[in-house]
């Protein structure tokens, strides 16, 4: 049987831990003279109270580390605690939410989905708007260090081709995280203070700055007005774009670069595939709108790069309602949304890598029926790929896709249309943010959904955002044997 304990007290801390981050749109709701801040007060006590018991209730067993099984539940059980407190503010606040709502709004933040369920933001109270903004900002330093620490050790989707880059970890996982999340920590609050002073620069007041900073940083999407990101056209949506693509790029390229090593960051295969693919997408869609909408180049590039670098890299903010160019760019955006940035970002989607993987060994197969006595040893990025991470890629193909289609079933079960149910399941899986049609996609939002098709999505972003088969796992028999 798995102790549970140790996972216990990584939940009770990071749950305490989100408590205390309550005290910030506290001080600003304070701050503006309103008296919303006493639902952050009430939040945050029971939030920290919560955290901190269970915490002390586990804290004695957690000298000897975390065994592969229990990093597998504290991965899951993380995910999907946080949104449990992380929606009190909305219960109690002046959405007065149902739990429903709540829990989706909140697992849509942590996830760094995007998707909500409110309308008029604006009227919201700024506490609680820069809540969603905070959610989404820890949700994405978070994936990060289990994109770099964790999956590469549990062998996740074919995670484990990154295990060198995300340092030696096993039997040590609590301390070397902490020391690995020291570093991108500080690299994360420095794009983040970055991108908040080219907001500023480009227009946008202090507030909103910091807001639109956070949560394209993170890859979040989550915007202050029910226009995501139409208010600021522009200039602004070619430095947004900019800090997407940094944003979904490996963080441990910028540890290196920070270190002196540049090379890496230009030579890295994924991260030159991933920039010629969203600049392939945009100009496509762009020449698109120049031929049969006949808008200039400029507009249409800016749109199409802005809206199709925020769809792939999982951001999910809309600058203009694309449903509106036509079927072609409408799917082109979708399917390459399912595409993804790279691993080891705030990315989400399938990612780049596999892509590339994949395609490597159709390839390798097919030279393999050409000249049978060959060999064909399959590469990547000029190491040796081996027949585990080929394995661990097609298992979480296969996975992924049955996911998708079953989901999309039990999400036309409950009444939804055709294209809701495949597009919400595909966006809530990829964690990408809108979907298509009138009700969820970029025009629209996830609030007029009945409550069973909500929590089925729920679920679909905590599985999609921990890549698929770390959630399965743990719901298997051999898992509770090992």
């Amino acid at each position: 049987m798995i102790d549970l304990r140790p996972v216990g007290y990584v939940v009770g801390l990071l749950v305490a831990t989100l408590g205390v981050v309550m005290l910030v749109p506290l001080a600003v709701d304070l701050y503006s003279g309103n008296g919303h801040w006493t639902v952050f007060f009430e939040s945050s006590v029971i939030t920290i109270m919560c955290g901190t018991i269970m915490a002390i209730a586990c804290r004695n067993v957690v000298s000897a580390g975390l065994t592969i099984q229990q990093t597998f539940f504290v991965a899951t059980s993380v995910w999907a605690a946080l949104p449990l407190f992380g929606a009190l503010p909305f219960i109690f606040g002046a959405t007065e939410a149902s739990f429903t709502d709540a829990y989706f709004e909140a697992m849509s933040g942590v996830t760094t989905t995007g998707a909500t369920v409110f309308v008029d933001l604006e009227s919201l109270p700024k506490g609680l708007l820069l809540w969603r903004a905070l959610l989404q900002w820890l949700g994405g330093i978070g994936i990060i260090v289990v994109a770099m620490v964790f999956l590469p050790e549990l062998r996740v989707g074919g995670m484990q081709i990154f295990r060198t880059e995300a340092f030696e970890t096993m039997g040590k996982i609590l301390p070397r995280a902490a020391e690995i999340a020291g570093r991108i920590t500080w690299i994360y609050i420095g794009l983040t203070i970055f991108a908040t002073v080219g907001y500023v620069a480009l227009g946008m007041d202090t507030y909103n700055a910091f807001y639109h900073a956070m949560t394209s940083i993170s890859t979040g999407g989550f915007s202050s007005t029910d226009a995501s990101f139409g208010p600021y056209q522009g200039a602004p949506e070619y430095f947004a774009t900019l800090i997407m693509i940094l944003a979904s790029i490996p963080f441990v390229r910028f540890i290196q670069l920070l270190a002196g090593q540049a090379q890496p960051l230009w030579r890295d295969t994924q991260i030159r595939t991933y920039l010629g693919f969203i600049f392939t997408v945009a100009l496509v869609l762009a020449l698109f709108q120049v031929a049969f909408d006949e808008r200039g180049f400029e507009e249409s590039f800016r749109e199409a790069l802005f809206n199709s670098v925020s769809i792939i890299s999982g951001t999910g903010y809309a600058s203009v309602d694309y449903q509106l160019w036509g079927p072609f760019p409408m799917i082109l955006i979708f399917f390459a949304g399912l595409v993804g940035g790279c691993a080891g970002s705030t990315a989400c989607s399938v990612k780049i890598f596999r892509y590339q993987i994949l395609f490597g060994a159709i390839m390798t197969q097919i030279r393999a029926l050409h000249s049978p006595r060959g060999v064909f040893p399959l590469r990547y990025d000029g190491r040796r790929v081996g027949e585990d991470v080929v394995s661990s890629v097609m298992s979480f193909f296969l996975l992924f896709t049955v996911s998708l289609g079953i989901l999309s079933v039990l999400l036309a079960m409950t009444g939804l249309d055709f294209t809701t149910s495949i597009s919400g399941a595909a966006t809530a899986l990829a964690n990408i943010g809108p979907g298509l049609g009138d009700v969820i996609g970029p025009s629209g939002n996830f609030g007029p959904l009945n409550s069973t098709a909500k929590w089925l999505l729920s679920a679909a972003m905590l599985i999609g955002r921990l890549e698929v088969l770390t959630v399965y796992a743990i719901f298997t028999v051999a898992f509770w044997r090992g």
